[in-house]
């Protein structure tokens, strides 16, 4: 284990973590080639501190770094009786990528719906994104979904 993974803790955001937060949420989009306008980040984020909202996140900290984030959501199913949970977001610096701080922010979301008792934890990435793959196919497994979008 390395200093750095030692060191790391994954904790709920906090209001004073906005910066850092949307500084990687910038780094997020530009990734996936989305530009998510100021009000959606606005939104995204004052639904992490709202009670009644279902939507999450969390950062990787040394206490006084952070490192990366991880949003989720908790939704109903026709599925189960349980909520799911959706890992929607996952992002860590390039600077401490392969020290297991994304699989810390995935085993975080894990934690939570379990404490909710979801039956299903569950997330997407692209076909082309094999560096994150490689993690996820280590700690999950490919359930062979195709998903498909309509424009509305």
């Amino acid at each position: 284990m390395t200093a750095v993974q030692q060191l790391i803790s994954v904790r709920p955001v906090k209001p004073e973590d906005f910066d850092k937060w949307a500084e990687y949420w910038g780094k997020y989009q530009e990734f996936y080639g989305v530009d998510l306008s100021p009000e959606v980040t606005r939104m995204t984020w004052a639904r992490f501190f709202d009670e009644r909202e279902p939507v999450q996140a969390a950062v990787a900290t040394d206490g006084e770094h952070i490192f990366g984030f991880v949003n989720f959501v908790f939704h109903r199913s026709t599925w189960a009786v349980n909520d799911f949970c959706y890992l929607e977001d996952l992002y860590v610096s390039p600077s401490v990528r392969g020290q297991k701080i994304g699989k810390r922010l995935i085993e975080y979301v894990q934690g939570q719906a379990r404490e909710r008792q979801c039956d299903r934890l569950y997330w997407h990435t692209q076909e082309s994104n094999h560096t994150a793959q490689r993690l996820y196919d280590w700690i999950a497994e490919r359930p062979g979904v195709i998903e498909y979008r309509m424009p509305l």
